[in-house]
């Protein structure tokens, strides 16, 4: 079995992430796709992040009912803060009945040189890229393990979901219904 992993912090997941995900389940080899929900990304402030096991409710209301997406916490129990390498070394060893590939952005692409153990990951997984405005890529003709999409966008953030939170504006239609729900039920983000 293929299995996408789709790494963030979903800081809150939002319908672009949605697509995205859904795009390469129907449009590659993917048989599923996990969301990793990273409890610590090397490359952001933790201060700006709603606690994991909160975000990661919020991913499982999000595919609820969608038997290839899943909410996955496997990051919870590592070393933090999360490193994508040391993440597909574990999962490797715990589930080697499946063939583990990595789903980004054009512009996380760009950067895969400055991540720990990017060359590994470059040379070593599939990785399934989508184009993201601005962020173009070079990929050499000997690169067969990596497969460009172009996915339909929006142009939508966390960032902005959260700073509309804060503002008492709707995030209606960004976020799905049920995680709408939760956010305003529970209060985050204010």
């Amino acid at each position: 079995m293929k299995i996408g992993l789709y790494f963030g912090s979903f800081n809150p997941i939002h319908n672009g992430h949605l697509i995205i995900a859904n795009y390469f389940l129907h449009h590659t080899d993917l048989d599923k796709v996990w969301f990793v929900v990273s409890p610590q990304n090397p490359f952001k402030q933790d201060s700006s992040l709603l606690n994991e096991y909160h975000r990661l409710y919020l991913v499982q209301k999000a595919i609820e009912g969608e038997n290839n997406l899943k909410a996955s916490d496997i990051e919870f129990g590592l070393p933090r803060p999360s490193y994508t390498i040391n993440t597909l070394t574990y999962l490797d060893e715990k589930f080697p009945q499946y063939e583990f590939c990595v789903i980004m952005g054009s512009d996380s692409f760009q950067n895969l040189d400055k991540w720990k153990n990017g060359d590994i990951i470059r040379k070593k997984y599939n990785l399934y890229v989508y184009e993201r405005r601005g962020f173009s890529v070079d990929i050499k003709s000997t690169e067969t393990n990596i497969v460009m999409l172009k996915v339909p966008l929006l142009d939508i953030s966390a960032s902005l979901i959260r700073k509309m939170i804060k503002e008492d504006k709707s995030i209606r239609f960004l976020v799905p219904d049920s995680v709408n729900e939760e956010i305003l039920k529970a209060g985050y983000y204010k």
